[in-house]
């Protein structure tokens, strides 16, 4: 029987990170790559995802790089065979590719609109990338893995997939309301039934397929928001960037052989109360 820290150990293994350039993406890029594995940078920004496989190369890491419109199924499937061609396997796929306006500045007007008046145009642009993205990329890869006969598949969800935003939050004392738009919680509550149906669908395989729930994490939010998230969690506090990193290898490597299903939620306590 392998001793722990072999179970961890991702050498010899292909992993593909989807919003490979994000605040999380990147971190989860370095992880599986410092655990060994070849790890394909993806992202719209294709300039960025070249910039940072070759900073991850520079320090000895292996990594290559695609562009991909994760809403394009012909990109996600040329992602896929990119990685293949690469190394002849694919056993990692972290779909971390979405739309979230606390990281896109030209989201960030949506905030200030109510449910009533939300746009029909952002509401179909979000289901694209958030759930389609994630069943194009997610289809894409389980053909390569379920040919191979392995593979994990990780899809991030978050917090508000399990529970409605706290709009509390976001408002500002003499401003006008600003809220997490509803295309976020309807479409990380989607991402929690693909992954069980995934999971379901390739019963008896060793292709398995998990999701991860990240709690609030710090990107340079205001003292305000910072203060009124923190009150919210049992610990007191919003995560760091790399707080989720260990979760992640978890699900991606051996240690997690007899999970297929599951939710790992990663959230300072939120969901507890």
């Amino acid at each position: 029987m392998p001793r722990i820290q072999e179970k961890f150990d991702l050498t010899g293994k292909t992993a593909i990170v989807t919003g490979g350039t994000g605040l999380l993406g990147r971190e989860f890029c370095r992880t599986l790559a410092e655990a060994g594995a070849v790890v394909y940078v993806a992202d719209l920004n294709a300039a960025a995802a070249q910039s940072y496989a070759q900073d991850l190369i520079a320090q000895g890491f292996r990594t290559g790089w695609s562009a991909v419109n994760v809403a394009d199924q012909e990109s996600t499937r040329a992602m896929v065979d990119q990685a293949v061609a690469g190394t002849g396997r694919l056993d990692i796929l972290v779909n971390s590719a979405a739309m979230d306006p606390k990281f896109d500045a030209s989201q960030a007007n949506q905030q200030n609109g109510g449910f009533e008046d939300f746009p029909l145009d952002m509401w179909r642009a979000a289901l694209d990338v958030n759930l389609t993205g994630m069943f194009l990329c997610c289809q894409a890869a389980a053909r390569q893995m379920s040919a191979q006969g392995s593979g994990s598949m990780i899809n991030i969800c978050s917090t508000y997939g399990l529970v409605g935003p706290d709009q509390r939050i976001y408002h500002r004392p003499g401003e006008a309301p600003r809220f997490k738009p509803v295309y976020y919680t309807v479409t990380k509550a989607g991402v929690l039934g693909l992954t069980r149906y995934l999971a379901t669908y390739y019963a008896g395989t060793q292709v398995r397929t998990n999701a991860l729930t990240p709690g609030g994490v710090y990107n340079g939010h205001d003292d305000l928001f910072t203060q009124n998230y923190s009150a919210r969690t049992v610990l007191g506090r919003m995560a760091r960037k790399d707080e989720m990193n260990g979760a992640l290898l978890f699900l991606a490597s051996d240690a997690s052989s007899y999970m297929t299903g599951s939710n790992v939620v990663v959230d300072g306590g939120w969901t507890a109360w």
